[in-house]
């Protein structure tokens, strides 16, 4: 009987997709770096089947000068559009209970928007609808910190031109999900937040779950979001009505764990519609991990981040959610799964460059590209370089050589070649050159 026991056990320590033990320790030590050089706020969930491996938070929910309150497993985020996730449930929901289906022109339901003749509930939640994205509109934009009604925002969409045809291309859409969660209430005669807690919810017992209805509310142990400018700035909050279907869900990293895990299990919808969001990438999107495929979605908004994945042969969840991307999120949760696999990862120290003074002043000026409304001021306060961009605040530089400086929170950097005059910027694997302006 011994022996039978020790070679079950032989046998799952080297079957394929077991986890070593975890180091828990090396994960608190990377958190632990995060916090101390002030390169990321947030919370942390790992579960396997349901059961809870590890959970860490680090950082502030709120800071009023020298007071400042603890982040807890327990404080609630927005988590953007991880949004897009639950009402792609939702939708699931509505097509197996035969009120919908994913071949139904948007037209039976929104005739008025352009192109709705053409246009599938399927492209809409594969973002291959073309419906114009009118986030990066200005009537939206100056609406904010105010919002506007769901009627005003369908008049946008009304009143604008496709990006392109339906099915033509993919091309992540916002409003899209804007108009899912529109008729999500049409079909259920109920608000988005009814649905979302009968359908969801109150289903599965996600108890610090729903839909944010204007400003954060630390009545309810919401947190605010900041940055960090040489210290910690509260970032200025996107009205919730804006991001609705899209964006709006308020949730901590237990219950996001919960509900992937739940959905997986089908408890959810069904196994059908569930391979469906899979294999189509419907309200779902996939990662790649140490060669392991796993299905979720992030989700980002004023300086909130999120990252929700799923390894369904392992039955691995992993939440983050954050309230100050600085290190960018996507680079902590590669170092989680590398501690996880127990591959070799190496602690950033994150020690800063100081660049001299006469070398940051050949860098001062105005920077921008012929015909181009843009442009880039760079000036010098100290031992920092800042940049202002056209109608925004100036925002501190981090040096990564004596001629490259980043935001690195939002993946740019910059490039200077001061003998021509010139940088090069670089976001994304895209670069701009700029030449600096006479003075």
């Amino acid at each position: 009987m011994r022996i039978v026991f020790t070679a079950l056990l032989s046998l799952a320590l080297f079957t394929p997709g077991y986890a070593q033990t975890l180091d828990k320790a090396k994960l608190d030590q990377f958190f632990d770096r995060l916090a101390e050089k002030n390169k990321a706020m947030g919370s942390l969930t790992i579960t396997k089947d349901g059961q809870m491996l590890y959970a860490r938070s680090i950082g502030y929910s709120q800071i009023n000068g020298t007071e400042k309150k603890l982040l807890t497993r327990s404080s609630r985020y927005r988590v953007g559009s991880v949004t897009k996730m639950f009402t792609a449930v939702m939708i699931f929901q509505l097509v197996e209970e035969g009120k919908l289906k994913l071949t139904d022109n948007l037209d039976k339901f929104f005739p008025q928007v352009p192109n709705a003749n053409k246009i599938t509930i399927a492209h809409i939640l594969a973002h291959r609808s073309g419906i114009h994205e009118v986030s990066g509109d200005r009537e939206f934009r100056t609406r904010r910190l105010d919002g506007m009604t769901k009627d005003e925002l369908l008049a946008l969409v009304v009143n604008s031109k496709p990006d392109f045809e339906p099915d033509a291309k993919d091309a992540y859409s916002n409003t899209g999900f804007q108009l899912l969660g529109m008729l999500i209430e049409k079909l259920t005669g109920q608000s988005y937040q009814e649905a979302l807690q009968e359908r969801i919810t109150s289903k599965i017992g996600l108890k610090d779950t729903y839909l944010a209805m204007g400003n954060i509310d630390v009545n309810k142990n919401e947190c605010f979001s900041y940055r960090y400018y040489l210290d910690w700035k509260q970032e200025p909050q996107t009205h919730a009505s804006l991001l609705f279907g899209s964006g709006a869900l308020i949730s901590t990293p237990a219950d996001l764990a919960t509900f992937i895990q739940t959905l997986f299990n089908l408890k959810l919808v069904s196994k059908e519609s569930l391979d469906q969001m899979k294999q189509n990438t419907l309200g779902m999107q996939t990662f790649t991990y140490h060669g392991k495929t796993f299905y979720g979605h992030t989700g980002g908004v004023d300086n909130f981040g999120s990252w929700l994945v799923y390894l369904p042969e392992e039955k691995l969840a992993l939440a983050y959610t954050s309230n100050a991307k600085v290190y960018p999120v996507a680079k902590i949760i590669d170092g989680v799964f590398d501690i996880y696999y127990n591959k070799p990862f190496t602690i950033p120290d994150f020690e800063a460059i100081t660049v001299n003074p006469d070398v940051l002043d050949k860098y001062v000026g105005v920077y921008s590209i012929p015909g181009a409304p843009m442009k880039f001021t760079f000036s010098r306060d100290g031992a920092t370089l800042y940049v202002q961009m056209t109608g925004q605040s100036a925002i501190p530089l981090e040096p990564i050589t004596h001629d490259k400086f980043g935001i690195e929170s939002a993946g740019i950097v910059f490039e200077f070649d001061a003998a021509g005059s010139q940088l090069i910027q670089k976001r994304n694997g895209r670069e701009r050159v700029l030449t600096k302006e006479n003075q």
